[in-house]
């Protein structure tokens, strides 16, 4: 796999020296201070190109080119937004950048209860907590109907875990679901989420999947043209969360999502930590189906519980058989290379890390600390070279 490594810009305490000093030569990065639905122009895009490149990395993949809450709901100038986005494909293609990760979540992108949950070894991890949950939607941003969506068992539970939460604690369960999006600078007030949620009001999933096979089907196209490879990130966590469709989260899901535009460019990033959560996911088995599709991967694991809990886990434990999963990648790559594909390499970066060691003491974006993704990709390095070895392939 090609090693690569997630940066956010200048202000991103991960210094290029410390990521080259992890092994790692290929930057994944994205122009998050571009506002949603705004054409990323050249000028912006060779910015920070010679940024990387003049620190001797290479900016080998873009996450994300964030998709505008219009184009999900299809109101507003939505047509605008996706032929903005063709243009910013257009763009990234002229100027060498050729592999593109992207999701289309409704509104929340990645989402967790507690970004600092601390382990019994005191390294810090990002946890999701149902109760919590299901305590903010119904006590906090008092979202009408939820009790719906709930048993009278939890709702029990979280008004007991609400009515103990002092006012710093709930500020703070706010600030971690909807005050700031991972790794954009997007901000929402509780007031600003009723009304986005309120543009979902009559969105179910099937409409959801209209309106990405819609969006697919425009912009393929231009990505065949400008030779970049789109690859959709599942839903994280993989089920739905505040009454809000989630449509890339179970293999039937990427199946016909594929199938709607039989394209290489039409591909998938392989998240072992979004699609693990789910135990009816079998993550070697959905690799193979999918894996001449797989164009990125992005490797973790979590560990789940009966009660719909989850934090993540080190890279090789949890409930993710990283193995196998890494033994299917090799396979593949390996398969590829057989075939004369010069993509056999498969991108990959180390996703999430505990916060550890030196860095609990700096500020980091959440499961992004420096110590944390080098020891994950240490542990997944030595993984996939022993694989490469007892198959004979190194």
């Amino acid at each position: 796999m090609i090693k690569t490594w997630r940066w956010y810009g200048e202000h991103d305490n991960v210094s290029f020296s410390d990521i080259k000093q992890a092994g790692v030569n290929k930057i994944v990065t994205s122009l998050a201070h571009i506002p949603y639905g705004d054409v990323w122009t050249k000028e912006e895009i060779q910015k920070r190109k010679k940024i990387i490149e003049g620190n001797g990395l290479k900016w080998l993949v873009t996450e994300s080119v964030p998709v505008h809450e219009d184009i999900k709901t299809q109101t507003g100038d939505f047509q605008k937004y996706i032929d903005n986005y063709k243009k910013s494909l257009e763009n990234l293609g002229a100027c060498g950048i050729h592999t593109v990760c992207y999701n289309f979540m409704p509104i929340m992108d990645w989402t967790r209860t507690d970004i600092s949950y601390k382990l019994d070894n005191e390294a810090k991890t990002l946890r999701f907590e149902l109760i919590a949950f299901v305590a903010f939607d119904l006590f906090i941003l008092k979202r009408e109907n939820a009790n719906n969506d709930y048993t009278e068992d939890q709702i029990v539970k979280a008004k007991n875990f609400f009515d103990k939460l002092n006012k710093e604690q709930i500020n703070t369960l706010m600030k971690v679901l909807i005050a700031n999006l991972p790794g954009t600078d997007e901000k929402y007030s509780i007031d600003e989420f009723r009304k986005a949620l309120n543009k979902y009001k009559n969105i179910d999933s099937n409409k959801l999947k209209e309106h990405l096979y819609y969006f697919l089907k425009e912009i393929i196209p231009v990505a065949e043209n400008s030779r970049v490879k789109m690859c959709i990130h599942p839903d994280d966590p993989p089920f739905s969360l505040l009454g809000l469709p989630r449509i890339v989260s179970t293999e039937n899901d990427v199946a016909e999502l594929l199938a709607v535009v039989e394209s290489q460019n039409n591909g998938l990033t392989f998240c072992t930590g979004s699609f693990g959560v789910r135990i009816d996911n079998d993550l070697p088995k959905m690799f193979d189906r999918f894996a001449d599709k797989v164009h990125f991967i992005h490797l973790r694991s979590t560990l789940r519980d009966a009660s719909g809990n989850f934090h993540e886990a080190t890279h090789l434990g949890g409930d993710v058989d990283m193995y196998k999963v890494i033994k299917n990648i090799v396979l593949e790559q390996n398969r590829r290379k057989q075939e004369g594909r010069k993509d056999y390499n498969i991108p990959m970066r180390p996703d999430h890390g505990f916060q550890m060691m030196d860095d609990l003491n700096k500020y980091y974006y959440p499961g992004y600390s420096c110590i944390g993704r080098m020891k994950g990709l240490a542990e997944l390095t030595g993984l996939e070279y022993g694989i490469e070895k007892s198959l004979n392939l190194i």
